[in-house]
């Protein structure tokens, strides 16, 4: 064997032995942890190429959703949407009626199923992406070209019956039953906005079933021995319609905007939304779905959680093009259509650094 076969199967083996341990980068950290290990540490290409980004001092837009139901505002939420969809990809949303102590209580649940001994949560580690439930580390572990610094707890809640399902973690099913409900309705209330905002009626979206099914998928980022050599979460773009994002208080989500770095501020009891790939794909290219990351950080836990709208993935035969009404003489479709279920498997086999799905749709 030449040496970048020894090479290669030297990382082979790190690998499953890492994955073998059922404990996560927290299991690395547990175990006293002073500089982290091959595995997690970019190629150098990348590495170089970070000396190169520029950083931006500017915001992402925050919306406030406050007198929704009052016609002046209103119009103002919609164009406030449209603008921040086609431009960055990217909002934050206030006074959007989730309550605060389910937020809080929602994070807490996940702080506290990921720091508990570590055997219970073994009982749900598992790389089957047909489970309701699944606890791992880097769901692209051996398609990467590195780990990433990130234990996931994913929750699904495709089947409206499941909200009262006892396949939960004890320790954040309650939390996660209560904000899913909330979250379900924000979703349905932004894809009206979503709709307007594309010049359609406001049940256009929700009618095709971009609201159909979400998934939770909570991220527990510990402290990192040398956040410079790894990231939190690779660079990427969401293949869904459309992300809410729940995160804590400590710093690490990233925006590629203009050939700039934006740091998304956290905003205590605001929600992050960003546009996927989908939404681009189905508004013919109008709606912005923005790249970006997450930095691994000396601080730590942050956590996240991702509400994924990502259409009826469990239907046989769901297909996704432009939407007709977008397309006209001046405006021929940019994408072709998609079957929903070949589209998600893409995004499922490929590296998430490697997961530029549009450029598999283009017409």
């Amino acid at each position: 064997m030449d040496a970048s076969g020894a090479q290669e199967y030297d990382r082979m083996q790190e690998l499953k032995a890492f994955d073998e341990t059922k404990a996560g980068v927290k299991g690395l950290i547990d175990s006293g942890l002073q500089k982290i290990p091959k595995i997690f540490v970019r190629p150098a290409d990348e590495l170089e190429e970070e000396l190169n980004h520029k950083r931006a001092q500017i915001e992402v837009p925050v919306i406030d959703m406050g007198g929704l139901d009052k016609v002046d505002q209103h119009k103002q939420i919609v164009e406030e949407v449209r603008i921040a969809s086609e431009t960055w990809g990217f909002f934050q949303v206030v006074n959007h009626g989730i309550p605060l102590n389910v937020l809080d209580e929602m994070l807490d649940g996940i702080l506290k199923f990921n720091e508990q001994d570590v055997e219970e949560k073994k009982k749900y580690y598992t790389r089957d992406n047909t489970r309701r439930v699944i606890f791992n580390s880097n769901y692209d572990l051996f398609s990467s070209r590195n780990a990433s610094w990130r234990d996931t707890l994913t929750l699904s809640f495709s089947d409206p019956h499941q909200n009262d399902s006892k396949e939960l973690p004890a320790l954040c099913r309650k939390s996660a039953v209560e904000y899913s409900k909330h979250v379900e309705e924000l979703g349905n209330i932004l894809l009206a906005l979503l709709s307007e905002a594309l010049g359609l009626e406001p049940e256009h979206l929700r009618n095709m079933g971009c609201a159909e099914g979400h998934r939770l998928t909570t991220h527990y980022y510990p402290e990192c021995p040398e956040p410079e050599l790894t990231l939190g979460t690779a660079k990427h773009s969401d293949p869904g319609f459309f992300t809410i994002l729940l995160q804590n208080q400590i710093n690490g989500l990233q925006i590629f905007f203009q050939n700039q770095l934006v740091d998304v501020q956290p905003i205590h009891g605001a929600l992050v939304i960003n546009i996927g790939d989908l939404l681009q794909l189905v508004s013919n290219g109008k709606f912005r779905s923005n790249k970006h990351r997450v930095v691994a950080n000396h601080l730590g836990p942050r956590i996240s959680v991702a509400c994924f709208f990502s259409g009826p993935i469990n239907k046989d035969k769901v297909f996704y093009g432009p939407i007709k009404e977008l397309i006209s003489e001046e405006n021929p479709p940019v994408y072709k259509e998609v079957l929903l279920q070949d589209y998600i498997m893409k995004f499922v086999t490929a590296g998430l650094d490697e997961n530029f799905l549009l450029n598999y749709c283009k017409a």
